[in-house]
């Protein structure tokens, strides 16, 4: 056999070995609960996983960081992300969500494909390069906790720790295609005010009334700027009350939750001062956090990508992603539209082939 003969058939069992070892660990995390907050088992299931590989490992709270054996701080620097929390399962469940059940091509459990798929081949391909000498980049490894609540104690307590980071991929599902794009999250915690009075003698001013013209102007105000990657800038009420306890009482004042989605052409600021001119309401930001996102096109990661047949589009739903403050590209095996549902699961050759994709791109860089 040739010496590049042998190599790439050594590659190739190394690949095969890898895909073996990530689905193991993987049916391991889903019998492992892991919800936000409660990680720290999984954290220790991927921490010994990794030195089981001869891989130095840093823990920081529920966190698991690595670098690649031949760090140079001169080469740029690449973070594998992904995060090891799960959300509770809902109540549709007719399986155990903690048994990992392997049936039909699929692999059944909580957690198996938002994000488990995507952690584990990180996890594999981390591995694939931790040893090579000539790598011309290097690898920063984040195996994180509370990405499902936005926690303060996963990726954001952690990307201080990791130096400076030039480019990173982040593990969800996206059916293996490219999300360059994110929208933004703004939840916005809004207060009419009114007069209380006596309702039969239609007395006061009714908060409810004033809530309602402003959660009508919301309703039907279109932002004029709309991303061809995650269409417009869109808001939507997801909760009202008022503290009235008697059904008597014109209420003082009502409260009301507004989820604010943007696309990556307006800041939050821009967005919240056009709400603040237009109701009536007092407006106050929970948080301005999760950032809308975009990597640009010409990046090498996506170059890289591209240059593998994938497609490149924009991701309605928010990740870890909208919280780094250098170019990230989201991709990863699994369906976006199967996170959170019933019965979640992956396909055990989605695993394989987001392995293979990851290698892949890596090596055109």
């Amino acid at each position: 056999m040739e010496p590049r003969e042998q190599q790439s058939s050594t590659n190739k069992a190394l690949v095969q070995a890898l895909q073996e070892d990530a689905i193991d660990l993987l049916k391991n995390l889903i019998a492992t609960p892991s919800f936000s907050r409660e990680e720290e088992h999984t954290a220790t299931l991927i921490e010994v996983f990794l030195q089981a590989k001869g891989i130095e490992v840093h823990r920081h709270l529920n966190n698991i960081i690595a670098r690649n054996q031949h760090f140079d701080e001169a080469k740029p620097t690449i973070l594998l992300n992904s995060h090891h929390d799960t959300v509770k399962p809902n109540k549709a469940y007719t399986l155990d969500p903690f048994t990992p059940l392997e049936k039909e091509g699929k692999l059944y459990g909580l957690g198996s494909n938002d994000a488990g798929g995507s952690l584990v081949s990180l996890l594999a391909t981390f591995v694939y390069f931790y040893k090579q000498p000539d790598l011309r980049f290097n690898l920063v490894l984040a195996a994180t906790a509370e990405e499902e609540i936005s926690g303060k104690n996963g990726v954001e307590c952690v990307l201080p720790l990791l130096g400076k980071i030039d480019g990173a991929i982040v593990g969800e599902p996206t059916l293996l295609q490219m999300a360059v794009a994110e929208r933004g999250l703004m939840v916005l915690d809004c207060t009419a005010h009114g007069k209380a009075g006596h309702a039969a003698r239609n007395e006061g001013v009714n908060a409810v009334y004033k809530a309602l013209e402003d959660i009508d102007w919301m309703r039907s105000y279109r932002f004029e700027r709309v991303s061809s990657l995650i269409g417009p800038v869109t808001m939507n009420v997801t909760v009202i009350e008022t503290d009235n306890k008697a059904h008597n009482v014109v209420p003082a004042q009502c409260t009301f939750v507004t989820d604010v989605r943007i696309n990556e052409l307006y800041s939050f600021e821009e967005v919240l001062t056009t709400i603040r001119t237009h109701v009536q309401s007092e407006v106050v930001p929970r948080s301005d956090r999760l950032r809308s996102t975009m990597i640009p096109l010409d990046h090498p990661l996506v170059q890289a990508g591209l240059s593998l047949g994938k497609t490149y589009y924009g991701s309605p739903t928010s990740s870890d992603k909208a919280l780094m403050p250098f170019p990230a590209l989201k991709l990863g095996p699994g369906d976006s539209a199967r996170s959170h549902t019933a019965d979640e699961f992956i396909f055990i050759d989605e695993i394989r082939e987001g392995i293979e994709l990851y290698i892949q791109l890596l090596n055109r860089i």
